[in-house]
């Protein structure tokens, strides 16, 4: 009998890890978190055999962590600079990097404060609020450097020295607006449009800064993975994974 039961028992294991296919973790920048998590479900209700677990953080943050031997299948960065970063350290094959996604950066205040904004040369920004401006940290993190690159293009950055909050991420940014700890902060038009504590005040036009592409490419380690590779194929070709990105505002690299 003891036999018997550790023969079916045999199976019950086999049976069992045949239907729990495997895992896809996907190491995604902050901004996309909403719209992948809801991807990810959609595809799960499809393909319930795969797990999907991505991990949201800056782009620089999951590119160092990839870099130090971080299981990742996937990598959807915020910029082409981490996506080469890593190609470099050869965690990545450069014939798997696709731009997939374009977004905006804004500025946005609490929603009951009042702060006037145009994106000239000749408008005092430094003199239009009072407090701190919050965005990403401007020597690494993505929204920051376009940050960086859109003040310095408009000539506002030395009028704001000493006012400038790095956060770790453009989540992180969006947070210390909605607390009030910053009057101001530079996102992405896709993390304001997901709150209710803040207001759009203004958008930085694309000649202010490099152009604010996303791209996916699968690891080294997720080329060998089937699950990732059926994924990665879902984020980019789907209709209904274009539509979530399209409803969170995102817009479709052509």
């Amino acid at each position: 009998m003891k036999v018997v039961n550790a023969v079916m028992l045999g199976i019950t294991t086999l049976l069992t890890a045949t239907v729990q296919a495997g895992t896809v973790k996907v190491y995604a920048a902050a901004s996309l978190s909403n719209a992948l998590t809801d991807i990810s479900k959609l595809y799960q209700t499809q393909y319930p055999q795969t797990k999907v677990v991505p991990v949201f953080a800056a782009s620089s943050a999951l590119a160092k962590q990839i870099e130090a031997g971080a299981t990742s299948d996937i990598y959807f960065s915020a910029d082409f600079d981490w996506m080469d970063y890593l190609v470099k350290k050869k965690k990545i094959n450069r014939m798997q990097v696709q731009p997939f996604l374009l977004n905006q950066l804004v500025v946005v205040s609490p929603i009951q404060m009042n702060i006037p904004f145009q994106a000239k040369p000749q408008f005092n920004f430094a003199g239009s609020f009072q407090g701190h401006l919050c965005t990403g940290q401007m020597e690494s993190v993505p929204a920051g450097k376009y940050a960086k690159q859109s003040l310095i293009k408009l000539g506002w950055l030395d009028d704001l020295k000493g006012r400038i909050v790095g956060t770790d991420d453009v989540r992180a940014t969006l947070a210390f607006v909605e607390r009030g700890e910053c009057s101001v902060g530079i996102v992405y038009k896709t993390d304001a449009l997901i709150s209710q504590k803040v207001k759009i005040i203004g958008t930085f036009s694309a000649n202010t800064h490099q152009p604010i592409i996303y791209p996916m490419a699968l690891t080294l380690q997720g080329m060998s993975n089937k699950e990732a590779i059926q994924f990665e194929r879902y984020v980019r070709t789907n209709s209904k994974a274009k539509q979530v990105f399209q409803r969170y505002g995102f817009v479709l690299k052509q």
